[in-house]
């Protein structure tokens, strides 16, 4: 796996986003991405970070960034977890852990 640095060309990657529409990391070409991993939705610790980073949005939105979180749950539990927390960033899933593991 390549050491990611500022500067270096991001790991293409298609998921499934909430929706079960087909997302691509390059799709977001042009902006800044916020790209992080999470182990899974309606826990504790990722749901404070999925609010938090909601909560942030507008600070991020001036700077010309997006937040994309990743995990492995399904489209249908990333719905559910949007809904309840009322979430506003991207979530992508990543069932079989191919971008997980691409990422390191």
């Amino acid at each position: 796996m390549p050491e990611l640095k500022i500067g270096n060309k991001a790991l293409e990657f298609e998921l499934l986003d909430s929706n079960s529409k087909k997302t691509k990391l390059s799709g977001f070409l042009g902006k800044k991405v916020i790209l992080y991993f999470y182990p899974h939705d309606h826990t504790p610790g990722c749901t404070t970070e999925a609010c938090e980073f909601t909560e942030a949005l507008n600070f991020f939105a001036k700077k010309g960034a997006v937040v994309i979180g990743v995990s492995n749950d399904s489209p249908e539990s990333h719905r559910e977890f949007i809904k309840k927390h009322n979430l506003k960033i991207v979530l992508l899933s990543d069932t079989d852990k191919k971008v997980v593991k691409q990422w390191g």
